[in-house]
């Protein structure tokens, strides 16, 4: 009988330190998997941003190696500032990229012809200049195809920058921008001529700081083009090169 119940307290000890070892496993595990999933989500609120995959992320400089800066005219209306821009820039023998809207696109075929014809680029601003960060993916999808069929229809030209209107995008805008064929475009530099109608403060905003592979964003207006020759006169005179987009994020 003492040897009964020798065998067991020895089992029931036995089964104490299992049950001892169990916890303290399970508690080591629960702790990882909370490191773990506290680590995910602080790198997803610093690099969602970006994008989940290294390389799919929008960008907001050129090649800094090389001093080349480039000018963005985002289109949606200012029509008659166009061609304007387009002599001063032939003038002083400087490429640009027009984004251009999809809505705007499918009415001025002859400006975008002779924004081509004149060696700049063309690329991608949406079709109705909708915050792509507040729609769909399916939503996404079409701002993005349609105003790439219209421009690819009215000039055979197929582009492959896209700028989001307003800067607005997520992760849902990047993902279906490269579906398509798509680097998503922001800028380095806004001069804010859309909302601030001042020549002097277009031209600081556009010239500030002013860094190799630099984007520096403006719309077509009437003191935007008041201000191009001084902007483009600035970089020229140091020794900076104004180029496509497409040519300054090589």
């Amino acid at each position: 009988m003492k040897f009964i119940f020798m065998r067991q307290n020895n089992s029931k000890s036995e089964e104490k330190r299992v049950k001892i070892f169990r916890n303290i496993f399970a508690n080591v595990i629960i702790s990882v998997m909370l490191v773990g999933v506290f680590a995910l989500t602080y790198a997803g609120g610093v690099l969602n941003v970006f994008s989940s995959n290294s390389d799919n992320f929008a960008i907001y400089h050129g090649n800094k190696d090389n001093n080349n800066v480039s000018l963005m005219v985002n289109v949606y209306w200012g029509t008659e500032y166009i061609e304007p821009m387009l002599e001063i820039m032939k003038e002083k023998d400087v490429k640009c990229t027009f984004f251009v809207g999809g809505m705007w696109a499918s009415n001025n075929e002859n400006i975008m012809k002779k924004i081509i014809e004149d060696g700049h680029e063309l690329g991608n601003h949406g079709y109705y200049h909708k915050d792509q960060d507040k729609i769909s993916k399916e939503k996404n999808e079409q701002e993005i195809y349609q105003t790439h069929e219209i421009v690819k229809a009215l000039t055979g030209v197929e582009m492959h920058l896209f700028a989001p209107p307003s800067g607005a995008y997520n992760q849902t805008t990047l993902d279906v921008a490269k579906s398509y064929g798509y680097q998503t475009i922001m800028w380095t530099k806004d001069t804010i001529d859309w909302r601030d109608k001042d020549t002097n403060l277009i031209y600081e905003r556009a010239i500030k700081n002013a860094q190799n592979g630099d984007l520096i964003l403006m719309h077509p207006t009437q003191n935007t083009l008041e201000a191009l020759p001084n902007i483009i006169d600035f970089y020229q005179t140091n020794n900076f090169n104004l180029v496509t987009v497409s040519e300054n994020i090589k």
